[in-house]
């Protein structure tokens, strides 16, 4: 149980990854509150963790003063969280960059970037007043390589990464740890979008759906197996850092050596002279 007496919060908890991930700290010893829109699946998530093991927290991370209340009435019953997963994301408009709804797009940045942000941001005091913690950004397809048609969530995902860098610098002195996590192409409300918006995801992407579909595609319990290890005393003082759950063997990680390289980071590559 190596998240014995650890309070974890996952955001989109309510279904896909972000259920998977919930169910694996719970099993991992953690107690996990539970953040999303709808509340039914989130009760249905409760249950099976075990209501005393449990908080169920109802938000939409578009709407700044649920999100702060949702925030203040998990202080007010846990006192705090050591452990934070910002799973919670929309997939935004699809289509070329030049004629989605710049409503839209606007919107899902603020979702996936603004949101990963704002809930970093309200748990931070206490993280930094206990001297530990652990924050875990879920990054996603488009964060390091273009992904056209898919431009708003791309771009904030991309944010998503460097937001973990950064705030990786900024909390080192108080060991707080801060990681990304590519989970994979998991079969989610996503793939949908994309299967029904049809040519407006592009032929590649459309063709992948559609393989990825009938293939089944990552099980989401791989994702979040390495959430539990970047939330876990084993990865203490690895921070700043994307890992693929997919390609990356970071069950074997040396956690010091990593830490002298620039080894899961997002940098420019400059040529030979």
């Amino acid at each position: 149980m190596q998240l014995k007496g650890r309070k974890a919060l996952v955001t989109g908890a309510g279904r896909g990854i972000g259920r998977a991930i919930a169910l694996a700290l719970a099993a991992a010893g953690a107690q996990v509150a539970l953040l999303a829109r709808t509340r039914g699946q989130l009760e249905e998530v409760a249950a099976e963790i075990g209501g005393a093991r449990s908080l169920v927290l109802s938000a939409d991370l578009a709407r700044e003063a649920e999100l702060r209340r949702a925030f203040g009435e998990l202080a007010a019953v846990w006192g705090g969280v050591d452990i934070l997963v910002n799973n919670a994301g929309v997939l935004g408009p699809i289509g070329p960059a030049h004629q989605v709804d710049p409503t839209a797009w606007l919107e899902a940045v603020r979702i996936n970037l603004g949101g990963c942000f704002l809930c970093s941001q309200l748990v931070l005091p206490g993280m930094i007043a206990k001297g530990y913690g652990k924050i875990i950004n879920l990054s996603g397809g488009g964060a390091v390589s273009p992904r056209p048609c898919f431009s708003a969530y791309s771009a904030a995902k991309a944010g998503v990464v460097r937001f973990t860098e950064t705030l990786a610098a900024e909390v080192a002195p108080y060991h707080i740890d801060v990681n990304a996590v590519a989970p994979g192409a998991v079969n989610t409300r996503m793939l949908d979008q994309v299967l029904e918006a049809g040519r407006l995801a592009g032929d590649q992407a459309l063709a992948e759906a559609r393989r990825q579909q009938e293939e089944g595609g990552t099980d989401p319990i791989r994702p979040a197996a390495l959430v539990v290890y970047l939330a876990s005393p084993r990865s203490d003082g690895l921070s700043g850092r994307l890992f693929s759950a997919v390609w990356d063997d970071w069950q074997g990680l040396d956690v010091k050596q990593v830490m002298q390289t620039e080894h899961y980071t997002v940098r420019r590559i400059v040529p030979p002279k």
